[in-house]
């Protein structure tokens, strides 16, 4: 059995889609479903078990036998940048993983989790995998950042695979469900489609218009990821996952833009909209993964640019 936590998430939901494509089924998905519309993204898969995330847990504790559970993919996490709860964040993504770690380690199997790109705070000194790097600024990162530094305190002592990876701007199929957390090429096919427009922040921390930048890594090559350290349990340790290029918000409105223009012969336009004053001094203005040392354990496929992965995500979103 695989076990996919967040399994209908955006990253989740993907991923079982691609072991579904390599035949496996025996999966199963926990997941929160308060927001039933997640349910779409489970709606077209094969899984054989479906657990509410409190009770899954119930049953960590409670030594529960699943049978042979060969890997734990474990992406559930509340993953607001703006919730302050930190007594719920520190027990719903710090504690929860702790947990889900030591289970995994007891019936030898691996352990792939989500970190993030947020550990990194507003990047000043980089972001490779190094703690001098690491400075984050909200509590989702904090929480992310303390189950890391978890991680590192026990190496040596972990007798099966445990990999974190530290996802950057995540976009693709499947992340309606997350509203305003969706990625900025989902809002702008929104905006566009209802509108006709792609909004835009206006300059900050010296960037032009629109000219901040991210690095943006398409769902599909995240999902390639993870089943790549599945088939290669001797790997461990946390690992950037992005593509290693940063691309302006501009270069994804116009991607849209010209997808639109292609397939509907519709025209827009970009429109640059005051910067929030809450988030001033609280913004990644620039990331860009070191993909260094994903690359040196071996892993080479290449991923998708900005250009490639919103065509690709569009004529998902926009399909019939």
């Amino acid at each position: 059995m695989i076990i996919v936590t967040g399994g209908a998430g955006l990253i989740g939901s993907n991923l079982i889609e691609q072991l579904n494509l390599r035949g496996h089924t025996d999966i199963l998905a926990v997941d929160h479903l308060k927001n039933g519309h997640k349910m779409h993204n489970l709606a077209d898969l094969h899984i054989r078990d479906y657990l509410d995330r409190d009770d899954f847990m119930a049953k960590i504790q409670a030594a529960h036998d699943f049978g042979h559970v060969s890997a734990v993919f474990h992406l559930g996490a509340c993953s607001a940048t703006t919730e302050w709860d930190g007594q719920f964040m520190m027990r719903n993504n710090f504690e929860y993983s702790k947990q889900l770690l030591h289970w995994s380690q007891r019936v030898n199997a691996s352990y792939i989790y989500a970190s993030s790109a947020s550990v990194y705070g507003l990047g000043l000194n980089g972001f490779s995998e190094q703690r001098q790097c690491e400075l984050p600024i909200n509590m989702y990162a904090y929480s992310k950042f303390q189950f890391d530094q978890y991680v590192r305190s026990l190496q040596g002592r972990l007798r099966h695979q445990v990999v974190g990876l530290r996802y950057f701007n995540v976009y693709g199929p499947r992340e309606a469900h997350k509203g305003s957390m969706s990625s900025t090429a989902f809002h702008f096919n929104q905006q566009l489609l209802s509108e006709g427009v792609c909004r835009l922040f206006e300059g900050t921390d010296g960037y032009a218009n629109g000219e901040q930048l991210r690095d943006f890594v398409y769902v599909g090559d995240c999902a390639k990821v993870n089943l790549w350290f599945m088939e290669h349990p001797q790997h461990s340790g946390i690992f950037n996952l992005g593509t290693g290029q940063a691309h302006s918000f501009n270069q994804v409105a116009n991607a849209v833009l010209a997808w639109h223009q292609q397939h509907r012969q519709t025209q827009g336009q970009i429109k640059y909209i005051p910067f929030p004053a809450h988030l001033k001094g609280a913004y990644q203005s620039y990331t860009q993964a070191d993909m260094s040392a994903l690359r040196k354990i071996g892993y080479s496929d290449r991923f998708l640019n900005v250009e490639e992965g919103v065509q690709a995500y569009l004529n998902w979103l926009n399909r019939g």
